[in-house]
């Protein structure tokens, strides 16, 4: 197994487990013994467990970032429809996971937000840049005349991650698409309401 490959493997089986359970509720050698790598190979690549658990962070990010830039950046697709189509991804995406574990960036930062400094500034820079990718959504949607002109694309982009984030937590909750449903019909009824 080349070095590369020893780490991502560690990366991929550590984010797979922590995204399950939590970052405190993961040890080492769980994801020594689902990776298939020696302890040495661990501290080769990672300086510590939160050295890996940042990177982690970065592990997930990747995922939805790619997610996000593939949905709300198809500019064959009116902007909200790009939107529209970037929340039904997620929520096929959590019904493929029977509505369990939720959001890992969401996790991760009501678990570490509070306890590590780095974890919470890596977390909030994963957060912002999601929040512009919704903006830039949403400028688009103001120039095509689908977002009134008054419409402040910062504040909106960050209600609808926060409202998403909030439904995602009660999906988990109550193991139905219901709570991400309903958000999303509201936010596409009020606040994103096409114009006329």
């Amino acid at each position: 197994m080349g070095k590369t490959n020893a780490k991502n493997d560690i990366l991929l089986s550590g984010a797979r487990l922590i995204h399950e359970k939590g970052y405190h509720n993961t040890g080492l050698q769980e994801i020594l013994s689902a990776a298939g790598v020696p302890k040495g190979s661990f501290y080769f690549h990672f300086r510590s467990k939160e050295d890996f658990g940042l990177q982690v962070v970065d592990t997930y990010a990747s995922f939805i970032r790619h997610m996000a830039e593939k949905c709300l950046r198809e500019v064959a697709l009116p902007p909200l429809v790009r939107l529209e189509k970037f929340l039904d991804s997620y929520i096929l995406h959590f019904q493929n996971m029977d509505l369990r574990y939720g959001c890992p960036i969401g996790n991760m930062m009501q678990e570490m937000s509070d306890l590590s400094e780095p974890f919470r500034e890596k977390i909030g820079a994963v957060y912002d840049e999601l929040c512009s990718l919704i903006r830039e959504c949403l400028d688009d949607a103001r120039q095509t005349g689908d977002l009134p002109e008054d419409v402040d694309t910062g504040e909106a982009a960050q209600f609808v991650f926060d409202s998403w984030e909030g439904a995602v937590m009660h999906m988990k909750l109550v193991r139905s698409p219901r709570p991400l449903v309903n958000c999303k019909k509201m936010l596409f009824s009020t606040l994103l309401k096409h114009q006329a």
